[in-house]
């Protein structure tokens, strides 16, 4: 008979899986594009594929291969009448042998790194403006983007090298920096991000279709709005590095190129205004919200009431986790913001100002500060990445409950050290209470699911 925690546990890994399911990307695709003959429907617009002279693919991020494929099996026939190139750019660390739908038609396969750029990112960014600038206006181009996409595609600024944007990134990254000011950053060192690659597609039809993985799915800034308009300035970016404390060890030639853009002697990003002018489709086919609300449906069916609390969740992890907690115990005491049982749920993405050097990730940091307010309190946290990559760890996130601080007491074990050493992977592997599941091939920021009280009581 599993005991109350591991009935609690058992639920939330349940939660997760619905979570993971509403995010895959492969049903996204399929759920917003559908072809009538010779007509293809993209959300609410229609294309005549007759009408195109050839088509172009090009998917980057963590789910390219599954979104790429179910793009293909949505075209049909006139995928083989008339594909003329297709990229798909993955992670280093998904990377292996080209599929056999790929090989069958040609399509490139190439790997990027994540979350620095790797060599191979910006021979993919290289290949992919190279792709773009094949199309002409009689042609139709599809641009499949997903979370890690603005490593993954990557073009050095003239006078740049890819140690510099590795450096840059690196420090953004370490500051706590938040993905809105790192990519201000980015889109302003690259020739592929800021609406890039709509530039180079000189005017051809391009359909971008958007596997969300940033709160409220701002175009500009998932993967770095390579297809999107940028309306942040070279001013952003170098206030951005300034608000991170970063400019001084930026590397010198990114100052320049910074400075230049603010003299007017660089070109800006792609504008809303110009963007106007080209014939461009943006559709977010999945986000964060729909994994949220499919685990809000399960933990009703299981006798808990879900209330989602947001799909915005920014902060630094630490705190966020804590807030959660208290919120938790609110639950516990007072019956608000909702009466227990209950499932509190939360989506988004918060961030790690690195203080120490241990080993960990942002959705175990969050736990691991949550489970020292819930001590001995009827509440379980699972906290998880939906792309299954928690930091530079193979875990997801971690889960913990009312009784966390105490057998971590019994092994000798110091949450309040492990936090300050931004350890948390090591102490949740000692105590059994890792999120494991491998590579999702989805990616739609983090889910917080929290457990209050047990169904019927």
């Amino acid at each position: 008979m599993p005991t109350r925690w591991e009935a609690a546990r058992a639920i939330a890994d349940e939660l997760q899986r619905a979570a993971l399911h509403a995010a895959d990307p492969a049903a996204a695709v399929a759920r917003h594009i559908r072809c009538d003959g010779p007509v293809l429907a993209v959300g609410d617009q229609r294309y005549d594929l007759r009408a195109a002279a050839r088509l172009f693919v090009l998917s980057a991020g963590k789910a390219s291969l599954r979104m790429a494929e179910a793009l293909l099996a949505g075209l049909g026939p006139w995928a083989d009448a008339k594909l003329a190139a297709g990229l798909i750019v993955t992670p280093e660390s998904l990377a292996g042998d080209a599929p056999a739908w790929m090989r069958a038609r040609g399509l490139r396969l190439m790997a990027g790194g994540h979350p620095l750029p790797s060599a191979g990112s910006v021979l993919a960014g290289q290949a992919a403006l190279d792709l773009m600038r094949q199309a002409t206006p009689d042609d139709l181009v599809f641009c499949l983007l997903s979370g890690g996409g603005s490593a993954l595609l990557t073009a050095p600024a003239p006078g740049l090298t890819l140690g510099d944007l590795q450096a840059t990134t690196e420090l953004l990254l370490r500051s706590g920096a938040t993905i809105h000011e790192l990519n201000a950053v980015r889109k302003h060192l690259d020739q592929v991000k800021g609406g890039g690659l709509a530039l180079a597609a000189r005017g051809a039809p391009l359909i971008s279709l958007i596997l969300s993985d940033v709160p409220g799915d701002p175009l500009d800034v998932i993967a770095s709005g390579p297809t999107a308009p940028d309306p942040t300035t070279f001013a952003d970016a170098w206030a951005a590095l300034d608000r991170a404390q970063a400019l001084a060890h930026a590397p010198d030639a990114v100052r320049q190129h910074l400075q230049a853009g603010l003299a007017g002697a660089r070109p800006e990003t792609l504008k809303p205004s110009a963007a106007r002018a080209l014939p461009l489709q943006h559709l977010v086919v999945g986000s964060n919200r729909l994994a949220v609300e499919a685990a809000a449906q399960a933990a009703a069916g299981h006798g808990f009431a879900p209330l989602i609390l947001t799909t915005g969740l920014e902060g630094e992890a630490r705190e966020v986790g804590r807030v959660l907690a208290a919120i938790a115990g609110e639950v516990v005491r007072q019956g608000r913001p909702q009466r227990a049982p209950a499932c509190l749920i939360a989506g988004g993405e918060t961030t790690v100002t690195v203080r120490g050097t241990g080993k960990g990730g942002r959705s175990q940091e969050l736990a691991l500060a949550a489970a020292m307010s819930i001590a001995d309190l009827p509440v379980g946290l699972l906290s998880f990445g939906t792309d299954g990559i928690d930091g530079p760890t193979d875990a997801a996130g971690a889960w913990v409950d009312g009784r966390t601080m105490a057998r971590s007491r019994a092994l000798g074990l110091d949450p309040r050290a492990a936090l300050a050493r931004n350890d948390a992977y090591p102490f949740f592997a000692a105590l059994g209470d890792l999120v494991i599941t491998g590579p999702t091939g989805t990616n739609v920021n983090d889910v917080v699911i929290i457990l209050i009280g047990e169904p019927g009581r």
